[in-house]
């Protein structure tokens, strides 16, 4: 067996909020889900600390990225492309 048959990763698409810190991103992601006793449609976002060696990513950017080892204590997030620039023309 290869090794990228071993370990899936987990791939995400989110929308970078800030990118003020050196060699990081945070990314949100906004998911909709019915509620399964109010049966009422719910929005619910999370954000993440994204890894971002080269400092490609701006504020606006839909980006993809996957789950990996830790960086940090709250960073194991790292980026594989940008999917939409802001500033793209």
């Amino acid at each position: 067996m290869e090794s990228s048959d071993k370990s899936k990763k987990c791939e995400f698409v989110g929308k970078v909020v800030s990118d003020k810190m050196e060699k990081t991103v945070v990314v949100e992601i906004t998911r909709t889900f019915k509620h399964p006793r109010i049966h009422k449609i719910l929005r619910k976002t999370k954000k993440y600390k994204v890894h971002d060696e080269q400092g490609l990513a701006k504020t606006g950017d839909i980006i993809e990225f996957y789950e990996g080892r830790p960086v940090s204590k709250t960073k194991y997030m790292y980026i594989s492309r940008i999917v939409k620039s802001q500033f793209a023309q």
